[in-house]
């Protein structure tokens, strides 16, 4: 089959949606599949073979955060362009509704659309206001994909429509066969985001760090992600600031070690989340995890039987589950146990093979339109012909290109 894949964010800045499109076109080619991904990226970033560039990325504020997109004349010059050279059996859409690479292919493709929704805001003003100017594009989609059911109900609540539930995918055992850093181990807490981001919670974590030191104070947070190191640990006192350890990026190797050393994994992030892919890999690598109770973390964690969830913003709560983790071997090995159990569901095996059965669905569906199609066109000429019109072997030259 061949595949067209469309990132609407940037491919030099790495983030969920990047990740979770990386390993599906890897997981695809893998199977046989041809795959081309389309995607934002500046000139000198190093692409894999299968990822097209259509230009450098601008930053814009969305869902919380700060995304680097592409969009305008150019960028939909790029469009068409690939969009004809690849020839797709099916074109799989992320995010169609950002004002980016994912909008401009809707109004532009022509055959199966599948579209996967990532997005969790339940308040966005923004999605409803935009609502007509999307529509006639988001009417060509063959078929929707939601990362999580708080995904699926943004859609339904500002778009209509529905979406099959898919969650993002995980190479469970590239985590799981990491080994463990010993330089990471030793009574330490591993937290993974982007620092100098609000709503990935770092700052929750410091402001709860002072109460874990407390009673543990040889604890190490290990910290790894892009950011402001100084500004993030301006909270703490003086003194407490040799216990957090700054990684910075991790390649995925250095992650999966992180993940498989750390005692502990702390997730506070305050909002935004539709999924939790850092959890899934967290899990995978048999980490206890402990994260704020959004609706998202807590589907992920199977609702606390896999992991520990702690009030949304509360730095004592936070501080209060950790020292009690910390402190109990048992309780973290249990979590282990239950966590890497649950996360196969998680694994691209399965996922995969869901995601292939919702193109083979499209694409079935839209063969069967065309042989419709065919055949009505076929019998009105037919008809025609017995009336003194187009011949029965006139039609058959036509379909087949004679």
């Amino acid at each position: 089959m061949r595949i067209g894949i469309v990132c609407p964010y940037s491919w030099d800045v790495p983030g969920g949606v990047q990740f979770h499109i990386r390993d599906l076109a890897e997981h695809l080619i893998r199977l046989g599949h041809e795959v081309s991904v389309l995607a934002p990226a500046d000139d000198e970033t190093p692409l894999p073979p299968y990822v097209v560039s259509a230009g450098r990325a601008v930053p814009v504020p969305y869902n919380g955060s700060v995304a680097r997109l592409n969009f305008g004349f150019l960028s939909a010059a790029r469009v068409r362009r690939w969009l004809h050279d690849g020839a797709f059996d099916v074109i799989h859409i992320h995010e169609p509704t950002a004002p980016s690479l994912g909008l401009l292919t809707c109004w532009a493709a022509q055959g199966p659309i599948v579209a996967t929704f990532h997005t969790s805001n339940p308040r966005s003003r923004a999605m409803i206001a935009a609502y007509p100017i999307l529509q006639p594009a988001l009417e060509k989609i063959s078929a929707r994909i939601a990362v999580s059911e708080y995904a699926r109900r943004t859609l339904v609540e500002h778009l209509g429509g529905d979406a099959v539930v898919i969650p993002n995918g995980v190479d469970v055992d590239f985590f799981a066969k990491a080994e463990a850093n010993p330089a990471w181990q030793g009574r330490t807490i591993g937290f993974i985001g982007r620092i100098d981001e609000p709503r990935k919670g770092l700052p929750v974590l410091m402001n709860a760090l002072p109460k874990i030191l407390a009673v543990y104070p040889e604890t190490r947070l290990l910290v790894a992600g892009r950011g402001d190191e100084k500004e993030a640990v301006e909270s703490l006192p003086k003194e407490m600031r040799e216990r957090v350890e700054f990684l910075g990026m991790v390649s995925d190797e250095d992650k999966a070690r992180l993940l498989r050393s750390v005692d502990l994994y702390v997730a506070p992030n305050t909002g935004g989340e539709s999924f939790g892919i850092i959890l899934v890999e967290a899990l995978s690598a048999g980490a206890a995890v402990l994260a704020s109770d959004l609706d998202a973390f807590a589907q992920v964690l199977d609702q606390g039987a896999a992991g520990e969830l702690f009030t949304n913003e509360d730095a004592d709560a936070l501080a209060g589950a950790a020292v009690r983790l910390l402190g109990d071997a048992e309780r973290r090995a249990e979590l282990r146990e239950r966590g890497s159990a649950h996360v196969r569901r998680f694994d691209w095996s399965t996922v995969g093979a869901d995601i292939l059965a919702v193109y083979e669905t499209v694409t079935d569906g839209a063969a069967s339109v065309a042989t419709d199609e065919r055949t009505g066109l076929r019998g009105r000429l037919w008809r025609r012909g017995e009336s003194g019109g187009p011949t029965s072997g006139s039609s058959d030259a036509l379909f087949s290109g004679g």
